[in-house]
């Protein structure tokens, strides 16, 4: 069995609803380890919505476009 995906959303940037995207997140993947917490990443967050994805931090301009980023990224 592989690894499971790691997923970090931050509840402090302003350009995402967290607990909405960690739901839809793991939506995406049952198995993933989705976490809510500051990612200490504070100026990115306050530019553009941000999560990390497998240690990968992506930014997209909504929060649709992030979920649509993170699908590629997961294992």
């Amino acid at each position: 069995m592989g690894k499971k995906n790691e997923l970090h959303v931050c509840p402090k940037c302003k350009h995402i609803k967290a607990k909405k995207l960690a739901k839809e997140l793991a939506e995406l993947d049952p198995n993933a380890k989705v976490k809510i917490g500051c990612m200490s990443y504070c100026e990115p967050c306050k530019r553009s919505a941000l999560i990390c994805v497998n240690g990968r931090y992506l930014t997209a301009s909504t929060q649709e476009e992030l979920l649509e980023k993170a699908k590629s990224f997961l294992k």
